[in-house]
């Protein structure tokens, strides 16, 4: 069983996880509107093992507040409620500290199984995230004893921190004085290299081999 913590704004989806996390056997301590209203609602309440924290919320959303419970509450853990499955969206949730994202049209039993994978292994990220990606981030020092391992050029490990941003393969070529073509020959390079899938899978390595400050 879970502490657990709601935040969002639409209050009839809120109230309805609510019951299903009770059904679940989780213990709904509190509910909240954004993150202002959840970080005043936090202070004389114990804090709870996981937020399921909504992205796009009024007056504090899901960004910010997942930075404020990173610097006051870190060991607290983020799982991302969304109905936004883009790449950007995905990569800011984790860089800001998420342990996990799911969509808010999953199955039950992919929530249940988010919140038992964060509670036994610190995260989840279901198939928005390949598993490859998140194989290769849960070895032990798997960050920069891979990098010494792997041969990874120095351009390579540019365009590695420039995956973490919001900037399109064209605009990372133009901001490396690079053509398009070459990016490609990288991103397929680095996929390759460190059995990766997607973009995400990219950002986020970058962001466990401490390349980018998170």
């Amino acid at each position: 069983m879970a502490t657990i913590a709601l935040t969002d704004d639409h209050v009839l989806l809120r109230n309805g996880l609510a019951g299903l996390l009770q059904n679940l056997g989780h213990e709904v301590i509190f509910e909240a509107d954004n993150g202002k209203d959840f970080i005043k609602k936090l202070e004389d309440k114990t804090p709870p093992e996981i937020v399921m924290l909504d992205i796009n919320m009024p007056e504090m959303d899901g960004y910010e507040t997942s930075l404020w419970l990173r610097e006051h509450h870190p060991s607290v853990k983020v799982l991302a409620l969304s109905m936004y499955d883009n790449e950007k969206a995905i990569i800011q949730m984790l860089q800001n500290g998420a342990r996990g994202y799911i969509l808010k049209d999953s199955e039950p039993a992919l929530l249940k199984r988010a919140i038992d994978d964060i509670l036994e292994k610190g995260y989840h990220f279901s198939d928005l995230v390949s598993g490859r990606m998140i194989h290769s981030l849960n070895r032990v020092d798997a960050s920069n004893e891979k990098l010494k391992k792997i041969q990874i050029t120095e351009k390579e490990m540019t365009f590695l921190k420039f995956t973490c941003t919001e900037m399109t393969y064209k605009e990372i070529a133009e901001k490396m004085c690079l053509s398009p073509r070459t990016i490609d020959g990288y991103r397929d390079s680095l996929l390759d290299k460190l059995q990766l899938k997607t973009r995400v899978g990219l950002a986020m390595y970058a962001i466990k081999s401490g390349l980018v400050e998170i």
